[in-house]
């Protein structure tokens, strides 16, 4: 009888190691599919999203052909690797950036889904869909933030000024300050909840909808990666104004500028520039860029997913 007891309780035992550490594996691959996502996706757009805050930080009037000529220009002034400059930055960021979002994502979605009763793989219902994909943004962005302004500041300055990723953080703590490393910070949490919630939400929906519609399990990869463009289009439309007060915001220490608040920076951008060209300044470059970059950045963590669980149930077997 004894024996019994203490057979069961080894078996209770041996189940709760293999949930825990099934567990750990999933949160690893999640982190390891979004870091590379994050990555892939920034780096193909990475001479457009330069190009993109460099408007956004000016009074510049944007056009196509202005936006040719400052990569033009660039190009040949500074050199073809010169459009990728802020890139280091932006990988130092976008690395851990990604890898929490997707990884916070994936953990959001089975908390909420808990109390709607859906089982893992089941799609939660619109509501909590929407309030994964923001949560996942904000913790996200929360953590990783003075990476996004050092980013900024390093795409908007000759590179005579920051040698390198580090002097950015020193020379910014010693000549303006630690809380400068949080400036424009308002606007970024206020701007994630729209953008990241809906791309989720969007994403996540078109997939259900193929699903219901195709009787196949999964899409095709150039589905999803229009399903991920559809998703950073209206993600990134409609969180856009608050992306320029944010850049305004972090770059004005460089810029000869004093943004205090959210509120005041908006109404001196209206003022000068006016609303849409002001606000919104940018945003048919963000048309092109953000597909590209959500498209990317969905379809390889979802199939770095499918890849990795594959890998993990052969090595299992």
């Amino acid at each position: 009888m004894d024996n019994d007891v203490k057979q069961d309780s080894m078996g209770l035992k041996n189940d709760e190691v293999e949930t825990i550490e099934r567990d750990q594996r999933k949160i690893l691959n999640s982190l390891l599919s979004g870091a590379l996502a994050g990555a892939l996706a920034k780096t193909a757009v990475a001479p457009l999203d330069r190009t993109k805050i460099i408007f956004q930080v000016s009074s510049k009037r944007f056009s196509a052909k202005e936006a040719f000529k400052v990569i033009y220009f660039t190009y040949l002034n500074e050199g073809f690797f010169s459009l990728w400059r802020g890139n280091s930055a932006t990988m130092v960021r976008v690395i851990p950036y990604a890898a929490i979002q997707f990884s916070a994502h994936e953990e959001y979605k089975i908390i909420l889904g808990r109390n709607y009763g859906i089982k893992g793989g089941e799609t939660l219902p619109p509501c909590p869909r929407l309030v994964a994909g923001a949560l996942a943004g904000m913790t996200a962005a929360s953590l990783t933030y003075p990476l996004d302004l050092v980013r900024a500041r390093m795409a908007v300055t000759p590179k005579e000024m920051y040698s390198n990723i580090f002097h950015v953080f020193i020379r910014m703590s010693r000549e303006e300050g630690l809380k400068t490393l949080y400036r424009g910070f308002t606007p970024t949490i206020l701007g994630v909840v729209p953008y990241s919630g809906l791309s989720f939400f969007t994403y996540e929906t078109l997939k259900k909808f193929h699903h219901e519609h195709s009787g196949r399990s999964q899409p095709y990869p150039l589905e999803r990666m229009v399903f991920g463009a559809c998703a950073g289009l209206i993600g990134q439309s409609a969180s856009y104004p608050l992306d320029v007060v944010r850049r305004r915001m972090q770059t004005a220490g460089v810029k000869g500028q004093t943004y205090n608040n959210i509120i005041q920076t908006l109404q001196e951008i209206v003022s000068k520039e006016g609303y849409i060209r002001g606000l919104y300044k940018g945003l048919s470059m963000n048309w092109l860029k953000g597909p590209i970059a959500v498209g990317i950045s969905f379809t390889t963590f979802d199939l770095m997913q499918i890849l990795l669980q594959k890998f993990d149930e052969r090595n299992r077997n």
